[in-house]
């Protein structure tokens, strides 16, 4: 009999309205000015079918309306006391034939009751409606470079407010980017938030958990792939987060390799980097484990080493350090690790510290230990400290990490086939990765409902070959 689904996380509308109070009230400080954030277009994939749907994050973050053909007006200018709407939405109209084939649509009068806006209006009419809200505004926030085709719009609105001056309307005199005050609110997660990402982490988990069990050589990747798939639809998920990494064997050293009709045989690793995005939140879960349901000894000994790794840099992850610190503990570990297995040679390299500082690490280790995650899977907000003073070398220091904020944490080895590396550990490829919230004495990993430890892989998958079996 199937479990049922987790009950649904439903953000508050109140939630929103205050994040878009947080927004207005910002810009009020700053001087004043209207902000302009739009959803993402929808895409053509061919002739006249569209991919599935996915709002812009922004947008969604400020509103939690997730229909296409809308945008989002904060008007710091307005005169509330007299009325005048601060929060406005513009969308499409309600269309009953349209319906037929979409499905609902809210129309401004019902998405302005349901979503707490000031006001509502058909998208069909925002030509007309923005020149006449720029008209006076101090400044205009907006985005762009994003999308050339709302850019050319924009101008046509400024244009529009310009063409008036002889009237004494004057455009707005100052235009400022808005993402960076909404990268900043992001990257602090509500126990909303959190809530939906550690949802999203137990589908994922779940779906690692499956396809471990049901591992076994001579599949191919994209059968682990749609087991993976399986389990987040069934579990609510809307859709990956990401694009699957499914990789057997030499595979694995590749880092974003997709998963393909590559078999997986006896002996070989298999590398699954794979998560959900539900309800607009994303989760990052990768896990490295053997086809045949046993580490050989070098693929024991290189995946107790990231595993290492990945706790150095767990245990470096709180409020106060910086963002690199959890990098730096896990490069001190893999750099070890080189050296003590003989994949880095020692009469090249006499130390760690001459590993670290020659980087000789990176032809094994070439990405990063950790990115933001949140409603994107890598979410926007600046990894240095945008208003801080450069160092003598001209770089801005490293943020602190805060309560609240959410990362990953995901070190990694690499092994290519080379004639300077001893053949045990050639076409190996590993990577572990948890999602972390940040917290004042540590951090919470809300990922490991799925096995780390090569001890528990190992059991997991021996009873999923029993289960198997007696089937």
């Amino acid at each position: 009999m199937n479990e049922p689904a987790e009950s649904s996380i439903v953000i508050p509308v109140a939630v929103y309205r205050a994040r878009r109070e947080r927004v207005l009230a910002a810009l009020r400080a700053a001087g004043g000015g209207v902000a302009v954030v739009p959803t993402a277009p929808e895409v053509s994939r061919n002739r006249d079918t569209d991919y599935p749907y996915r709002h812009d994050s922004y947008f969604y973050y400020l509103t939690g309306f997730s229909e296409p053909q809308a945008l989002v007006v904060l008007d710091a200018d307005a005169d509330v006391g007299a009325g005048e709407p601060a929060s406005i939405l513009f969308c499409r109209t309600k269309n009953a034939e349209r319906e037929t084939w979409e499905g609902f649509h809210y129309g401004p009068e019902a998405a302005r009751e349901a979503f707490g806006f000031d006001a509502a209006f058909p998208i069909e009419g925002v030509d007309a409606e923005l020149p006449r809200l720029l008209a006076d505004a101090s400044a205009l926030h907006y985005a762009f470079g994003r999308s050339a085709e709302l850019d050319s719009q924009v101008r046509g609105w400024l244009d529009a407010v310009r063409a008036q001056s002889r009237s004494g309307v004057a455009a707005p005199a100052t235009l400022a980017d808005i993402t960076p005050l909404l990268d900043d609110m992001r990257l602090v997660k509500d126990e909303d938030e959190l809530a939906l990402m550690r949802r999203a982490a137990r589908i994922s988990a779940e779906a690692h958990r499956r396809a471990m069990a049901t591992c076994r050589p001579g599949m191919r990747e994209y059968e682990l792939e749609a087991e993976l798939l399986y389990t987040f639809r069934r579990r609510g998920a809307q859709s990956p987060a990401y694009g699957s990494i499914v990789a057997a064997g030499a595979n694995a050293c590749v880092l974003h390799y997709p998963a393909g009709n590559a078999i997986l045989r006896d002996g070989d690793l298999v590398l699954i980097d794979a998560a959900c995005e539900l309800d607009g939140y994303a989760s990052d879960i990768t896990r490295t484990f053997p086809a045949s349901g046993r580490f050989s000894p070098a693929q024991r000994e290189l995946y107790d080493i990231v595993l290492a790794a990945q706790q150095a840099a767990v245990d470096a992850t709180r409020a106060g350090a910086n963002f690199e610190a959890p990098h730096d503990a896990a490069v001190r570990v893999l750099a070890q690790g080189l050296l003590d297995t003989g994949i880095i040679a020692r009469d090249r390299f006499s130390s760690v510290d001459d590993v670290i500082a020659e980087r000789a690490y990176a032809r094994f280790y070439m990405h990063r230990t950790g990115h933001w995650i949140g409603m994107d899977v890598h979410d926007c907000g600046d990894y240095r400290e945008r208003d801080a003073e450069r160092n003598d070398q001209g770089t801005l220091p490293w943020r602190t990490l805060r309560p609240s904020m959410t990362l990953t944490i995901e070190p990694g080895l690499y092994v290519r086939a080379a004639e300077d590396i001893p053949e045990r550990y050639w076409n190996i490829g590993i990577r572990i990765e948890d999602d972390a919230i940040v917290t004042e004495t540590g951090c919470e990993l809300i990922t490991r409902d799925v096995p780390v430890r090569a001890d528990e892989i190992e059991a997991l998958m021996r009873d999923g070959d029993t289960a198997r079996k007696k089937a």
